[in-house]
């Protein structure tokens, strides 16, 4: 393939270890909570918290609750889940005191600031930007909590412009950002719908980051075919991306 002009990235789970901050914040949480928060199984709290960031987050991110309103429903059914009914202002209280536990816990991946420079020797020229879900303010505390602004030139958050990944205008706008046409850039995220497919399907060059265990959904037979259609390319770790571009 031509070696990109661009390389666009997503945040989470790709570049920045959510999951694992998140499931490092919410023991803590519980820990510090105490009572039937504390006591019940630790795993299935873990996995319990994950699954409603899911259902709410994406309820925010299709306009269906606020910022603020999909992390109260999500502490809100948490507590619900042990019988403990929490009013929206305690939702508010319990969430933010997890959000310290998890704030405490933001890190990198290991392979995210090497990929960076193995790119920047084998491409010389070679501009960075990245494409987020989410709230702009808040995804650009973790960008800057973690050592990435000076990274980018470019950072694209739905929460500023009204639509989200998959959709393709969010990918021909973070292009149009660094005049380049689509098919000189390429897309690097962890999930394959969301990020593989919808940056190829809007002309980049998608690849899929399948870390063990970071991809929230399963493949389904149509994924593969598109995957296919779309030369979707896969990895497993940032380290290998550098590679299967020059190939």
């Amino acid at each position: 393939m031509t070696l990109p002009r661009v390389v666009l990235f997503d945040l989470d789970d790709t570049l920045f270890a959510h999951r694992a901050a998140v499931a490092t914040g919410i023991l803590l949480h519980l820990d510090r909570v105490g009572g039937a928060f504390a006591a019940g199984d630790r795993l299935a709290a873990t996995v319990l918290w994950d699954a409603l960031e899911e259902e709410h987050y994406h309820s925010y991110l299709a306009g269906d609750l606020n910022f603020a309103g999909q992390r109260r429903a999500r502490a809100r059914d948490f507590a619900a889940s042990f019988q403990i009914a929490l009013t929206d202002a305690e939702a508010d209280e319990w969430f933010d005191e997890y959000f310290q536990s998890y704030r405490a816990s933001w890190r990198l991946h290991d392979d995210a600031l090497p990929c960076f420079d193995e790119l920047a020797e084998m491409i010389p020229g070679v501009r960075f930007g990245l494409i987020t879900n989410g709230d702009p303010v808040f995804q650009g505390e973790k960008i800057r909590r973690v050592g990435l602004a000076d990274r980018f030139e470019h950072v694209v958050a739905s929460g500023a412009l009204g639509f989200a990944k998959p959709d393709a205008r969010i990918f021909e706008h973070a292009c149009a950002l660094f005049d380049v046409p689509v098919e000189s850039a390429v897309y690097v995220g962890d999930r394959l719908r969301t990020d593989a497919l919808g940056s190829a399907a809007a002309g980049l060059t998608g690849v899929w980051l399948d870390r063990a265990g970071a991809s929230a959904a399963p493949i389904v037979p149509a994924d593969e075919v598109d995957a296919t259609r779309l030369g979707i390319l896969r990895i497993e770790t940032l380290k290998a991306l550098p590679p299967i571009l020059k190939k």
